[in-house]
């Protein structure tokens, strides 16, 4: 067997662990605090449009990794979703990774749902390398920067965890807006 295929075949079969194993405990997914670049993800969305990580810069971004065949990211997707269009006037916006799915399928979840933000298609798994995650669902809370500074998972979020992180994050970012107009010379 080859290394490519070899690579692909573990890389399905960690996704699968992951995504079926229960999640902590206490009910809460794991977080985990960061201050890392996210990787420019450039590809084509479910619609076949182009769509860039880049396209986000200068905003709080969520980034989530999915997949139809994922028990966990469909008990997720009615949060993400509520929580798009409850952010989206405070300038978070939201961005899917479709994981090694098929097109079809892709598309339907994404009407059922009624997802409002794009979701790049991944049908190799190739962002899974360049995020570093370990399964599915995960979550990523990323600054207007476009540094992370929170990745969820794996594991299904929920509202209530996700809200309280993007309203840290953005509080985090009016003091700091604050504090430099505070700080900056008068003109």
């Amino acid at each position: 067997m080859g290394i490519s295929r070899t690579l692909a075949l573990l890389a399905i079969a960690v996704s699968l662990v992951a995504c079926t194993r229960d999640e902590q405990p206490s009910g809460v997914t794991a977080v985990r605090s960061v201050s890392e670049p996210l990787p420019l993800l450039t590809g084509r969305d479910l619609k076949g449009d182009p769509a860039s990580t880049a396209d986000f810069h200068g905003h709080v971004l969520v980034v989530n990794a999915w997949a139809t065949w994922c028990a966990p990211c469909e008990q997720e997707q009615p949060a993400l979703v509520a929580l798009a269009k409850r952010y989206e006037s405070r300038g978070v916006r939201f961005l899917g990774i479709d994981h090694m799915d098929q097109d079809a399928a892709a598309l339907a979840w994404v009407r059922t749902y009624d997802v409002p933000y794009p979701s790049i298609a991944d049908p190799t798994g190739k962002f899974a390398a360049s995020l570093d995650y370990f399964g599915l669902p995960d979550t990523y809370v990323v600054d207007p920067a476009g540094t992370i500074h929170y990745v969820i998972g794996p594991g299904a979020t929920s509202e209530t965890q996700l809200a309280g992180l993007l309203d840290q994050l953005l509080a985090a970012q009016t003091s700091a807006s604050s504090a430099t107009a505070t700080n900056s010379p008068a003109r």
